[in-house]
């Protein structure tokens, strides 16, 4: 049986607004075995970035986890005290986030920001944190790491800052990693650069969780495939079967779009209509108000998360002859 890192189980995170009750994540489950890449995709707004704030332990008030359980290998972490979580983060389990010009101090060095993570997680004294720093920005291929050390986080380039925050990641090696839109407003070459470095970091036996809207980094380096939509998985395959035999329409939608630009369209291939208000949500399926294959069943009743063959799942009561097809 495959050793898994991360394992959520029907994860589900509400929000109390002035107008109801949202579940931007609704009853999720998802796996990352042991040195694997998985990622996330779909719309903005869909619930991937809030779904890694839930496994981080970073929701903010109001938001909170109010059902399913997450573990990190093997131990139940839902509920542990904050205090707990904190030493989580960072040894066992790191996040980079989107924009690293808003996650670096823009006042303090780069290298002294990665040396105050080695100093939280262990007792390395401030030579020894600059060493296991220097090593790090090696590692992660920042060039002429003793400079970039003392620049501060402007002084750098998008792709430099990027790696920057993948070091202060991995600097207390842990086990898993969650980048979120990690090369969000990088050009195509640091793009490239990037992906490459954590498909490093997978092959070294750190299992790694990306959030993306772009196909095209998902296809590139990821093992599997989660799609969410409306806060909801609404299917799961090996990335490989998933872009070969794509069954929720949802899934396809997003995918012909893709297939559109590239066979060089002069229009657009899109989904019609928009993301459903989370406050209004359709009383069955919730893209059933966007499928032009919608029926019955689909309008009045919320469709499971079935496999449909081996390690392929989707939520379609159409599952069936999607499949066929």
């Amino acid at each position: 049986m495959e050793q898994t890192t991360l394992e959520v189980s029907r994860l589900t995170v509400s929000f109390q607004t002035e107008k109801g009750v949202i579940l931007p994540v609704n009853d999720v489950s998802l796996t990352v075995p042991v040195g694997k890449i998985v990622g996330i995709v779909g719309e903005s707004g869909c619930g991937k970035s809030m779904t890694a704030r839930a496994i981080m332990g970073l929701l903010r008030f109001p938001g909170k986890v109010t059902g399913g359980k997450i573990s990190l290998c093997g131990r139940e972490i839902t509920q542990l005290p904050e205090k707990e979580r904190r030493r989580l983060r960072g040894a066992e389990i790191s996040m980079i986030f989107q924009e690293p010009m808003t996650s670096l101090n823009p006042v303090v060095r780069v290298g002294r920001q990665v040396d105050e993570a080695v100093r939280l997680h262990t007792n390395c004294t401030r030579a020894e944190a600059k060493q296991k720093t220097l090593n790090m920005f090696r590692e992660v291929e920042i060039p002429e790491p003793e400079a970039r050390y003392n620049c501060y986080p402007h002084q750098l380039s998008g792709g430099l800052r990027q790696r920057v925050m993948i070091a202060m990641a991995m600097v207390c090696r842990p086990k898993l990693l969650i980048a979120d839109e990690p090369t969000t407003a990088l050009d195509v070459t640091v793009e490239a650069q990037i992906l490459k470095l954590l498909e490093k970091l997978r092959d070294g036996g750190t299992s790694v969780l990306i959030i993306s809207h772009n196909l095209g980094v998902i296809a590139r380096v990821c093992d599997a495939v989660y799609v969410m939509y409306a806060g909801r998985i609404v299917e799961h395959a090996e990335t490989e079967t998933m872009f070969a035999r794509p069954l929720h329409p949802y899934t396809r939608g997003l995918f012909s779009a893709v297939s559109s630009l590239r066979e060089g369209g002069e229009s657009l291939k899109t989904i019609p209509g928009v993301v459903p208000n989370l406050l209004r949500l359709p009383k069955g399926c919730s893209f059933s108000l966007r499928c032009d294959r919608c029926g019955a069943d689909c309008e009045n009743e919320v469709p499971e998360l079935r496999e449909v063959e081996p390690g392929h799942c989707v939520r379609c009561f159409l599952k069936e002859k999607e499949g066929r097809e």
